[in-house]
């Protein structure tokens, strides 16, 4: 068994907890617990500091203030969050929750994204399962395109773009992984990578720090249900798992017009991508992306694992 700085009994050599899910009666920053939140040892964003935005001719420089976060989702370093019980992931997706509410608190932090990378080929230094959560003081590109779109679709049809592209998935159904009461899992038209998964509520909903308990106990089973079904698929696969939120409405600074229809348009969703695939010269050149494996095939295939 390979040495976890995460394991239980090596509280004393991470950082404080910040937040954690107990047994009763076990005292904090000891062993008795189930999932612990703690700042990230060598992060890449510090809480300390004031927050300086300069120019430099066309460019901008900005400090690196913000906040970097580890939630280690089991005491155990044997185990992956995909064998762990419902019970247990939905005690994981409880400090997401928390994380996001007190993170939003700081008024430097505009934007808090989870994410996940499972195996080292997905980017894991320290194999014991984690999740990595960081609140940046700028919206990233990406995001920033993603909520544009949204409000762009909203603006020119009034409804949420991603329950239009939900509606249209279940009346097709070629792409649809599974379908259940709260989730909905689809395999995304035009995806970039193979089996490639997005998980989102199959009611609207912008932002997960407001999710209910009841929620994130039906988030739980089906976030769940995804990873096993990759798991029987693939062989339990490297991939990177992002949870996209909406961002941190209260900021001081952005445009006046970047959250007036925020909690209409938006729509908070996972992304999960299987790392079987390299992004190489001609995605970097062009921003295409080649998958040999149809989402219809994928679907299908993961279909078939949880039948």
């Amino acid at each position: 068994m390979q040495f976890s700085p995460f394991a239980e009994g090596n509280e004393s050599r991470t950082p404080a907890e910040v937040f954690a899910v107990r047994e009763n009666g076990s005292e904090p920053n000891g062993p008795g617990w189930i999932v612990r939140v703690v700042p990230n040892k060598f992060p890449a964003l510090e809480s300390e500091g004031e927050l300086e935005r300069v120019g430099e001719g066309v460019y901008d420089q900005i400090s690196g203030i913000g906040a970097h976060e580890v939630v280690v989702e089991t005491p155990n370093p044997e185990e992956a969050l995909a064998d762990l019980s419902e019970a247990h992931v939905q005690k994981v997706a409880l400090a997401y929750r928390h994380r996001l509410q007190e993170l939003s608190r700081d008024p430097r932090i505009r934007y808090i994204l989870i994410y996940k990378n499972h195996g080292s080929a997905a980017g894991a230094t320290v194999l014991h399962s984690h999740t990595q959560i960081l609140g940046m003081p700028v919206m990233p590109t990406t995001v920033k395109r993603e909520l544009e779109s949204a409000r762009d679709h909203f603006l020119n049809k009034e409804r949420c773009l991603f329950c239009d592209i939900l509606r249209q998935e279940l009346s097709s159904g070629s792409r649809i992984v599974f379908e259940e009461e709260d989730f909905v899992a689809i395999c995304p038209f035009a995806s970039r990578f193979p089996f490639e998964v997005l998980l989102l509520p199959r009611h609207h909903a912008h932002d997960f720090s407001r999710t209910s308990d009841e929620q994130l106990g039906s988030f739980a089973g089906s976030l769940k249900r995804v990873l096993q079904a990759l798991k029987k698929t693939l062989g339990d696969p490297a991939y990177n798992f992002l949870l996209h939120s909406a961002p941190v409405a209260e900021a001081p600074v952005h445009r006046s017009d970047d959250w007036q229809t925020l909690s209409l348009d938006y729509h908070w969703h996972v992304e999960i991508i299987p790392r079987l695939t390299r992004v190489a010269g001609f995605e970097w050149g062009t921003g295409f992306y080649m998958n040999p494996m149809p989402p219809e095939d994928a679907a299908r295939y993961l279909r078939e694992s949880l039948s």
